[in-house]
């Protein structure tokens, strides 16, 4: 099979469209064509070597999101059929096929094309259980989504207005008209210093931002709330000990996906594409990403 391939450490231009030998499936996985993978920008960090806790093996094949058709299943995986329109998250992705274990795997619902499901499986789980899992949230709250427009922002502001909380969908100027479509209560400009300053005080912060405005954000939170964060504490969390700081790592789920996919196909979550890509183009989609603003980039095998 094709795959896009790095044998070293470095920018965009390191990756390489390759001939390498198909995967073999055990008895729990499946055996995935890939239609679509998507491009995050975890996977220019692991390109870059700035992942920490774990390195790629070289060459190695890179890539998380993944949709596609089942092409065989392990002798374990009798919840999947050939020709099933599946997605998950998984490793290994920018190639033409892709082995996942199954117990992680969701089929795609009839009503979504299978690039609009290779969006999902990251974002998605993150932004979803960044509230479901991470910030505590009870019916009835206020919760500040930084970084909103953003797929795990978006994904983070349908989960919290869908538990019943009061949202607040906090952007950037120049995203505050895109902001505004997203469904949330209320919308604030993160770089406007007099907005943040009005803004009462919140229960829960969902953050996916970094550096001085995630310090800023953590002042906005009730004595006894939580700063639920994807990005890690803020340097200035030890100065407020009555908040309760969450450094969130999501985890692959089914769960999760089926019910991303469901949002996404009620239409009451989207998660645009900006870019659609042959996967020989990979090294450009890395540096779309890595540009920021881009929308979703996807590679197709």
């Amino acid at each position: 099979m094709k795959a896009a391939v790095i044998r070293e450490y470095g920018g965009p231009g390191v990756l390489h469209l390759e001939d390498v030998p198909d995967p073999e499936i055990g008895s729990s996985e499946i055996l995935i064509r890939v239609a679509a993978a998507g491009v995050n920008s975890i996977d220019a960090s692991e390109r870059a070597g700035h992942t920490r806790g774990w390195h790629p093996t070289f060459p190695a094949i890179l890539g998380w999101d993944v949709a596609g058709k089942v092409v065989s299943v392990g002798s374990d995986a009798t919840e999947f059929a050939p020709g099933d329109n599946v997605f998950a998250w998984g490793y290994h992705t920018y190639a033409q096929l892709c082995r996942v274990a199954a117990a992680v795997v969701a089929k795609v619902p009839a009503e979504i094309d299978l690039e609009t499901a290779a969006a999902l499986p990251l974002v998605g789980t993150t932004g979803s259980q960044l509230i479901s899992v991470a910030s505590g949230l009870a019916g009835g709250q206020t919760v500040l989504v930084s970084g909103a427009v953003g797929g795990v922002g978006r994904s983070a502001v349908f989960t919290a207005k869908d538990r019943g909380a009061t949202v607040i969908a906090a952007v950037l100027k120049r995203q505050l008209d895109l902001a505004a479509a997203l469904g949330a209560d209320q919308v604030v400009a993160l770089d406007d210093d007099d907005a943040l300053r009005a803004l009462p005080l919140v229960d829960i912060v969902a953050n996916t931002v970094r550096g001085e405005t995630a310090d800023k954000l953590l002042t906005k939170v009730k004595p006894g709330g939580t700063f639920a964060s994807v990005t890690g504490a803020p340097a200035s969390a030890q100065q407020h000990p009555s908040v309760r700081v969450v450094a969130f790592i999501s985890k692959q789920s089914a769960k999760t996906l089926q019910y991303v996919a469901e949002a996404v196909r009620s239409r009451k979550l989207s998660i645009p594409i900006g870019h659609t890509l042959p996967l020989k183009d990979a090294a450009k989609g890395h540096s779309l990403v890595e540009g920021g603003g881009a929308g979703k980039v996807l590679l197709l095998p």
